[in-house]
């Protein structure tokens, strides 16, 4: 059995042969796990429904972009067909380039077990290298079906980089903070998506209605954009089915609509697929600042990129991949050419190319298609913003919030309250603010940019630590992406007056929030971790702990993973008595995107038996969630039996166990260290966790020696199990530590507006613990103390 030891002395202990039969039954469940977590072979027909259903999910923002883009490119007319031409080549080469190029032949492949997201690429890098700021993990993690690591050779380029990596805590600090940066970025996108595709949309009801002023567009928007956002808590798996036909109906049209409009005004416009017009529109425009606002508006044209990635968990990687490549891919390119053509033939409707562009025999179904597919856009990077706050929070960079399951079905289906109507306020907010799309779009362009950037930056460590790609292979990437993504990104921040500030000041905000947030965080479970208390101290106590044992169970909560937490200490010094049985409960999240729920507990025992203190560890991955309808008290409870039987059939077995006391045994009882195992409580089946393997050895008892043991050890088991559940009868209590973290006298202005007053805020309006894991309010006992950073 792996043991989740402290770094004490170490004793191996003697090793007893074990029958093969028990062996197999664990082998087989071992093959049948790690089966479930492999990746799937999807025959063609349902590589070709999944494809289908993709566009509803993945494609729509990136689908209604055509509604915006020429407008922003040329928000002040346009002068020379060149011009068009120009804009158009850049485009055709920017799809080609980072959408298709870039995301769904490269980056897509960069998935947590089909996770995509800055977090899902975070969490890849912290399995492969030490640069967690949270160090709670440890190696019997590394032991999950679901957590896969690649080993490196000693000299090798990917051992060079983790080690440096690894060396200093800026490094990882500076690692956290670009993670955030995307992540901050990510949720403004969350905001402007809504905002200019329903805004978009809304403006076809103007082209028709020439004397309507635009504060009725804007109203309309508003109106449409509440309907989205107070349909939320229904969640999209009511009305998921109709958005792959919504969205696969717009392609249709879009790209029919847009060779329509090359065979009617003329195919001159296909020169633009010749990139040399790109060279001559910046060799005829030069550096100019009109040049550099049309880029910003082509900027556009990639908007929901990002969102393809972070969208990733629903679809395997080939059923995205055949989608885009066969029906996104070609629309678009028809769709912006067609309007290029258009609009060199009318040059006066380049600010509502699309809808004019659109016969009028078909215009109404048009525009109701348009809204429906700004709709589905707007749901799919709502969800993908609630997604993200929730591997924020499991990561420990966001405060608790409540989180909702909207589906049966599909567990990655959530909805965030308190986020959504901050979303709403916010969308409300600029979309009735700016009231056009030419500044919403200016600020959606930096959005999109900041993001891309971070996935770029992010791929080179996991190109050489988790692919062990070739240098020269990283650098080209790197290279290309660069080459396209800094143009674009200095166009936007020309762009930053213009209302490209408006999601620098929400992830600037967010960025707060999640820093302060994760800083406190960190500092507390560092105060944990240096103020525990030795297993000397408490093996010195005796049974008793020096106190009155009084019947019960107390289940006594720590963010430590290994030792006896200082909450304890305070608890049993200021109390006379403590509970017959006492557990510290640890609920720790690793970088893996779920834990199986037959892998989920660790329990272990500390100390001899007679002391009656155990250690259940509950660990979670990033979209795993506490379900409301989870009795958290009822499944501690079951994992403890379950140790207590299956550790008396280990009894006087052991492996290469390391044991945090010295091992001393007498002909009374035997002193103890921690021993793990690990219990399947979701259908009743026990297994055991071991890193090494048991080694077969003769046993020194004879026959009737082993079968008195055996009786005795049934005996033994039966009275403790009685024990345990007499003392749940009597009775069980949730000890919670409430550390409050205070800065020093002595510290800076922003650390003590920073902790005393934002962090204590966030504090007092988060959700507990309890409520979290579901706990009986009238059971709970919170232990305070103050620890000054």
């Amino acid at each position: 059995m792996a043991s989740l030891s402290e770094s004490e002395p170490t004793n191996r202990g003697s090793m007893w042969e074990l029958d093969q039969n028990l062996d197999q039954p664990m082998d087989e469940e071992a093959t049948r796990l790690k089966n479930m977590y492999r990746e799937k072979k999807f025959s063609s027909a349902l590589l070709l429904r999944l494809a289908f259903q993709s566009l509803g999910v993945v494609f729509g923002d990136l689908g209604t972009s055509p509604l915006y883009v020429f407008y922003n490119a040329f928000p002040h007319g346009v002068e020379d067909d060149e011009d068009v031409i120009g804009a158009l080549s850049l485009i055709i080469y920017t799809l080609t380039l980072i959408p298709l190029l870039k995301y769904v032949f490269i980056v897509l492949r960069a998935n947590d077990n089909g996770q995509g997201g800055t977090f899902a690429l975070y969490s890849l890098l912290c399995r492969h290298a030490k640069i967690s700021t949270i160090p709670n993990q440890h190696k019997t993690d590394e032991n999950l079906t679901t957590y896969s690591r690649q080993t490196y050779e000693e000299n090798s380029l990917a051992a060079k980089i983790k080690r440096w990596l690894e060396t200093r805590a800026y490094k990882r600090n500076c690692l956290l903070i670009l993670v955030l940066i995307g992540t901050c970025t990510a949720i403004g996108d969350g905001i402007l998506t809504p905002a200019i595709s329903v805004l978009s949309a809304s403006g076809g009801i103007k082209v028709q209605n020439h004397n309507m002023s635009t504060d009725i567009v804007v109203l309309v928007a508003v109106i449409i954009l509440i309907g989205i956002f107070s349909m939320q808590h229904y969640g999209t798996d009511k009305v998921g089915w109709l958005f792959a036909p919504i969205v696969l109906i717009w392609f249709i049209l879009i790209g029919s609509v847009g060779a329509l409009n090359i065979h009617k005004y003329g195919s001159s416009v296909l020169k633009a697929y010749n990139p040399v017009y790109i060279y001559r529109y910046f060799r005829r425009r030069g550096n100019t600042p009109d040049s550099w606002t049309v880029l910003g508006g082509i900027m556009l044209s990639i908007t929901g990129t990002e969102a393809l990635y972070a969208d990733l968990c629903h679809f395997p990687v080939l059923a995205i991949q055949i989608a885009f490549t066969f029906i996104v891919f070609p629309c678009l390119l028809l769709a912006y050419t067609g309007q290029a053509a258009y609009i060199i033939s009318n040059k006066k409707h380049v600010n509502d190319a699309f809808y004019r562009s659109i016969p009028d025999a078909i215009y109404w179904p048009a525009f109701v298609i348009a809204t429906a597919s700004a709709i589905v856009a707007s749901q799919a990077t709502i969800s993908a913003t609630y997604s993200i706050i929730k591997q924020a929070l499991a990561l420990g960079c966001f405060p608790r919030v409540k989180i909702v399951h909207t589906s049966k079905k599909f567990l990655g289906q959530i909805y965030i309250p308190d986020i959504n109507w901050l979303l709403l306020v916010l969308c409300i907010a600029v979309t009735a603010g700016f009231k056009n799309q030419s500044q919403i779009g200016n600020a959606y362009g930096t959005a999109v940019v900041i993001v891309m950037l971070v996935t770029t930056f992010l791929m080179v460590p996991v190109m050489l630590l988790v692919w062990k790609s070739h240098w020269i292979l990283v650098v080209t990437f790197i290279v290309f992406s660069l080459m396209v993504e800094l143009p674009y990104f200095s166009a936007c921040i020309l762009k930053i007056d213009q209302g490209g500030w408006v999601p620098l000041v929400i992830a600037v905000a967010f960025f707060t929030i999640m820093y302060v947030w994760h800083y406190c965080t960190v500092k507390r479970y560092e105060f944990e971790m240096h103020s525990k208390v030795s297993m000397a101290w408490i093996l010195g106590l005796g049974p008793s702990l020096g106190l009155v044992r009084v019947p019960g169970i107390g289940f006594v909560y720590t963010e430590l993973a290994s030792g006896v937490p200082h909450i304890f200490s305070h608890f049993i010094t200021n109390l006379p008595a403590i509970h017959s049985v006492v557990v510290f409960v640890c609920v720790k999240y690793l970088p893996v995107y779920t834990v199986p729920m037959e892998e989920r507990f660790l329990v272990r025992r500390i100390g001899p038996k007679n002391f009656h203190i155990f250690r259940c560890i509950a660990r979670y991955g990033y979209k795993d969630l506490h379900k409301k309808d989870d009795d958290f008290e009822r499944m501690l409870f079951d994992c403890l039996t379950l140790f207590i039987r299956l550790e008396s059939m280990m009894d006087g077995y052991s492996d290469s166990d390391e044991f945090s006391v010295p091992e001393q045994r007498t002909a009374s009882d035997t002193l103890q260290g921690e021993k793990t195992i690990n219990t399947m409580c979701s259908n009743g089946d026990l297994s055991y966790s071991s890193q090494d393997s048991i080694v077969p050895v003769q046993s020194p008892l004879g026959v009737n020696n082993l079968l008195t043991y055996s009786s005795h050890a049934s005996q033994a088991v039966g009275n403790e199990l009685e024990f345990l559940n007499r003392c749940r009868d009597a009775g069980v209590v949730h000890i919670l530590g409430n550390t409050i973290v205070r800065a020093r006298r002595d510290s800076g202005i922003i650390k003590k507006v920073s902790v005393d007053y934002m962090y204590a805020f966030m504090r007092r309006v988060c959700r507990e613990n309890s409520v979290i894991f579901n706990l009986p309010h009238e059971s709970l006992l919170n232990v305070g103390q103050i620890y000054y950073i």
